[in-house]
């Protein structure tokens, strides 16, 4: 049996945020990325298919996808 995997919506990842009492800055240092690309994440400004974005995007649960760090 696949596992599935809970995709959540970009204000559910900002009641987490809240909920654990984090900044956006400290989530993406957290993350080891930079807070901007989490915003533009966020707003919808970054595509998410590729790079950094679309890790971003796996981290926050906002996309179902593979991070693979070569």
């Amino acid at each position: 049996m696949a596992a599935t995997t809970q995709i959540r919506t970009r204000e559910q990842f900002r009641n987490e945020l809240r909920r654990h009492g984090l900044s956006i800055a400290a989530w993406a240092r957290k993350q080891n990325v930079k807070p901007q690309q989490v915003r533009d994440v966020l707003r919808e400004e970054a595509l998410c298919q590729y790079g950094i974005s679309h890790k971003i995007a796996v981290l926050m649960g906002i996309k179902d996808g593979v991070i693979d760090d070569c």
